[in-house]
């Protein structure tokens, strides 16, 4: 068969590389085996490859000399490095020096199959997503951006970790998942969670998930994050929240590519890419001793700088104009753009939220303002614009009678868990008062509650009141 796939085998035990061969051929490619460096150099020379895997210890030279060479000389060749059990330090070297994953002795042959299957899926993902540089979701033309862009296309073929760090706001899980979506993983799942969101006492549960009745309250079996993400990509977003515990086991984790969920007792192999970031600065985190050293170096094989906003102001208008376009296609409004003093504003503000201040800041402006074109003054962006929001809602005249028709006394604690859906159960509330008030006559209820017709569309549709 012309296009069946060729394994490169190199570790001068006998025994492992018959374990590999066998294994190798049972999965139907072709396999060629080496015991010392000159042996795979010459291999190297005489045929193509699409994957090498080789030992670390070889007795004339070491697995990294190997990596270097393909590195250099065959760089779209894979390979991973094997390594003896508990040394991940090795492991980590090779994966900085190229090596595309990394298996321990003795080998566990489901993760050998899931790390080869992986490999070749690589070479012949289908190209179903654009090219970063016409992605609409990562704008930018600035240098920084640029550099970004390239780093993305290039982790996206490797298995090792990545860690994103970056200001909040600033992108960090578009970077993941485009990372994810370039990757051989891109028809798995990617699973996103904010790591200081979870409760410390819920963490390994969601994490490793947990059998029926292991703890109090474990009314049925979870599956946990881990599983949920096999075959696909784990993002762990402000991962410096983790508890310290947490951390430890998350090391395991990461180190055997096998969990236990609580309450069981059998360990499960998982196939999962570890993604993370955090605003924080976690060589800062771990000096303060709140962040494990070996954790930091196990998570951060590779690490993406997310520039801030302020640090590529080039881009501001483009992802301005970017947001309009989205704010009117979602709303079926006229076009809406900007004045030369608004993008004077804009370029001069500090955005400390970053990107995602920007866009709150143009959907705020589109929905307040009833012109087509939003002037400097719309932008809100002086310190005393939160007095002028509140506005609409004290014009209402029948908060009253919403509050007797609910028989619902405001209750700050009713907010907690969730203030978005809170304050979006009052909005709805307020809004078809006015609305009933106004026997359904949206350009009379916009007039009450001092709004214009163009932020009541908004809202309408926000919360899907027709």
């Amino acid at each position: 068969m012309t296009d069946t796939k060729h394994i490169l085998i190199i570790d001068d035990e006998p025994d492992i590389r018959e374990l590999l061969y066998i294994t190798v051929s049972r999965m139907g490619y072709e396999c060629t085996t080496a015991s010392n460096v000159s042996e795979a150099y010459a291999a190297l020379k005489k045929s193509n490859f699409d994957l090498c895997l080789t030992d670390m210890n070889l007795p004339d030279g070491s697995g990294i000399d190997i990596i270097a060479h393909i590195h250099k000389s065959l760089p779209e060749l894979p390979v991973a490095m094997i390594t003896a059990y508990g040394s991940m330090e090795a492991a980590v070297g090779a994966m900085k020096a190229g090596a595309f994953d990394y298996l321990t002795k003795p080998i566990d042959l489901k993760v050998l199959r899931n790390l080869i299957s992986s490999s070749l899926k690589q070479l012949n993902a289908p190209q179903k997503v654009e090219p970063l540089s016409n992605n609409p979701n990562l704008l930018g033309d600035s240098p920084q951006m640029l550099k970004l862009k390239k780093q993305i296309h290039k982790v996206a073929v490797s298995q090792a970790p990545v860690f994103i760090h970056g200001e909040s706001g600033s992108g960090k899980e578009l970077v993941a998942r485009l990372i994810h979506s370039k990757s051989s993983r891109f028809d798995g799942p990617f699973i996103a969670v904010n790591c200081g969101a979870i409760p410390s006492e819920l963490v390994e549960s969601e994490f490793f998930g947990h059998e029926k009745g292991s703890f109090t309250g474990a009314n049925e079996n979870k599956l946990g994050l881990f599983r949920s993400a096999n075959g696909g990509t784990l993002f762990l977003d402000e991962i410096a929240d983790l508890p310290m515990a947490m951390q430890v086991k998350l090391l395991r984790a990461i180190q055997e590519k096998a969990i236990r969920s609580v309450g069981g007792s059998m360990e499960e192999t998982v196939d999962v890419r570890i993604l993370s970031a955090s605003h924080k600065d976690l060589p800062n985190e771990i000096k303060a001793g709140n962040f494990r050293e070996d954790l930091y170096y196990r998570v951060n094989v590779i690490e993406l700088k997310v520039p801030s906003l302020r640090e590529r102001q080039e881009d501001i208008l483009l992802l301005a104009n970017h947001f309009l376009a989205k704010l009117c296609e979602r709303y079926e409004s006229p076009l809406v753009t900007l004045s030369e003093s608004a993008k004077q504003r804009l370029k001069q503000h500090a955005f400390q939220g970053n990107v995602r201040e920007l866009e709150n800041i143009l959907e705020r402006a589109f929905t307040l303002t009833d012109h087509n074109i939003i002037d400097a003054d719309d932008l809100l962006l002086k310190s005393d614009h939160a007095t002028q929001l509140p506005e609409a809602i004290t014009q209402s005249t029948d908060l009253a009678s919403i509050e007797n028709k609910h028989n619902s006394a405001f209750n700050p604690s009713d907010a907690f868990g969730d203030i978005e859906a809170y304050l979006g159960g009052i909005e709805t509330q307020i809004l078809t008062a006015a609305l009933e008030k106004t026997r359904w006559n949206k350009t009379a209820a916009a007039e009450l509650l001092g709004i214009s017709f163009r932020a009541m569309r908004y809202k309408l549709k926000k919360y899907d009141i027709k």
